[in-house]
């Protein structure tokens, strides 16, 4: 079985920072670490590699600084990584990002791709879906557990509001997990040691049967106008006392308020 897992580098959510005259996110000096969503992704496609033979493939769309993140996912066991790279994918949007990623797919082959549920700097969690439509391929998202697959199909239970879906569908197809599917693996040093010489190719957008009019800020319909910090919240108090007197203080103070 041929699987593709798309990843995307994305900064340490605990050390973002923001530059407040552009409202653009800085990212140089910014440690980098590959979406968390995406370490399940690697796992599952490691997890089925094993159990039907195979080969797992990792695809990222980002700047040359982006291939640490394929290298990482070698590291685990991934089989090789595809880095999408190049000045005219810089300001992509999700379907600009999911046209990128569709593409590379594509030109890599796949019976099977697994992409992390969303990514922790935007939280959209559309290019999975997106990638899908591109290729015209079955998809199902929010998999919490595969339960069985095969050559020909995939069974999986899906997340929803109010209990669990088991959905089976035909390969090729994409589906998105979640944290629920599984622990990640840690790197093993014969995967480092890998990962250290691997060759990591890289593809441009004509390379992947596109043109700089499809893809980055040129393809984009959608447009980050700001990104700010909210301003912190001031004015609480905590209530003393026993459970009656906090009670009956924050009546007094909802009717003050005219809450009440």
């Amino acid at each position: 079985m041929r699987i593709v897992v798309c990843i995307k580098q994305v900064p340490d959510t605990a050390e973002v920072k923001i530059n407040r005259e552009t409202g653009t996110l800085v990212r140089e000096g910014v440690p980098s670490i590959i979406n968390p969503y995406d370490m399940h992704a690697i796992e599952a496609a490691l997890a089925l590699r094993e159990s039907l033979s195979g080969k797992v493939t990792a695809i990222t769309m980002g700047p040359p600084q982006a291939e640490a993140a394929l290298r990482e996912a070698i590291s685990m066991g991934v089989d090789d990584g595809l880095l999408v790279t190049g000045r005219e994918f810089a300001g992509a949007d999700t379907l600009a990002t999911s046209r990128a990623l569709s593409g590379a797919i594509k030109a890599a082959g796949a019976d099977l791709i697994i992409c992390g549920k969303q990514a922790i700097d935007g939280d959209t969690a559309q290019v999975g879906p997106e990638v899908a439509e591109f290729l015209d391929i079955p998809h199902v998202s929010y998999v919490r557990k595969i339960v069985e697959a095969g050559p020909g199909s995939i069974k999986v239970e899906r997340l929803m509001d109010e209990g669990v879906d088991v959905v089976q569908a035909e390969l090729p197809a994409l589906i998105t997990v979640v944290r629920e599917l599984n622990t990640p693996r840690l790197p093993s040093l014969k995967g480092k040691m890998n990962a250290k010489k691997a060759e990591i190719k890289k593809l441009s957008a004509s390379e992947i049967g596109l043109t700089p009019e499809v893809v980055g800020f040129n393809g984009s319909p959608t447009q980050v106008k700001k990104i700010f910090t909210p301003e912190p919240r001031c004015g609480r108090r905590v209530l003393e006392g026993g459970i009656e007197g906090q009670v009956e203080a924050l009546i007094k103070e909802l009717m003050e308020k005219k809450c009440l």
